[in-house]
């Protein structure tokens, strides 16, 4: 039984080459832990990350004919960050697959979400070579149907949740946390009180009618307070 049987059936393809699939689990640390010119997978990084925007650009043009190149580039950008990726990446189970140097492997590779960002889009890259742009198309459309279906406003419309992941995830590969701090009142009348996390500190606070509306609050809260303590945009 191939090492990668589990990984195929997750991703609903089976390699005619598998050594591609290998290549693109490999890290570039194994290179340089041995000196040489050993193959690794940013090259088919390059490759995936391209059909990953082809594929999610067309679903959005589609999807919404009514918006213009401006708001469909936010929300592609929403979907396709480090930290959307790395997501993507642990829920294939890529983690226990890489292929890392021992110094990587030792510092928490397999966990970090640079390293599963990349490898997820390696992986598509190795699924374009293997089985052609509508396997590759067809598994991203699978994967990414639950982040499109979750999209929180239309594109054009302020989605501070979305905003704020962009800017923490250009300055650190940890996410967002959101945390509900209270429920009240009867079930036709609830209020809720949330907080937004990162590294562990509360970076806003917000209330709402619902869980969604008091999450989005406590983002513009921390939206706010970024742009003022650090001059973010």
């Amino acid at each position: 039984m191939s090492t990668f049987d589990a990984l195929q059936a997750r991703l609903g393809h089976r390699f005619r080459e598998p050594a591609l699939l290998r290549l693109a689990l490999t890290h570039p640390s194994i290179s340089h832990e041995a000196g040489s010119s050993q193959a690794h997978n940013q090259r088919l990084e390059y490759l995936g990350d391209a059909v990953l925007q082809l594929a999610l650009t067309r679903e959005l043009y589609d999807r919404y004919p009514q918006h213009d190149e401006g708001p469909l580039t936010k929300i592609r950008a929403q979907l396709v960050n480090q930290v959307a990726l790395a997501e993507q990446g642990r829920a294939l189970g890529l983690g226990e697959h890489l292929v890392l140097s021992r110094g990587e492997q030792l510092n928490g590779g397999r966990e970090r979400p640079s390293i599963l960002a990349d490898a997820y889009e390696a992986v598509l890259g190795a699924l374009f070579l293997d089985g052609g742009y509508e396997v590759a198309c067809a598994f991203i459309l699978r994967t990414f149907a639950a982040a499109l279906a979750d999209i929180e406003s239309a594109p054009g419309m302020d989605n501070p949740k979305g905003a704020l992941q962009e800017i923490l995830q250009a300055i650190s590969d940890e996410a967002p946390q959101y945390q509900v701090l209270s429920a009240s009142g009867p079930d036709h009348d609830r209020s809720f009180e949330c907080a937004v996390l990162h590294k562990g500190e509360e970076i806003g606070r917000g209330t709402g009618k619902s869980k969604k509306l008091a999450e989005s609050q406590a983002a513009t809260a921390a939206l706010t307070r970024l742009r003022t303590k650090h001059g973010v945009e």
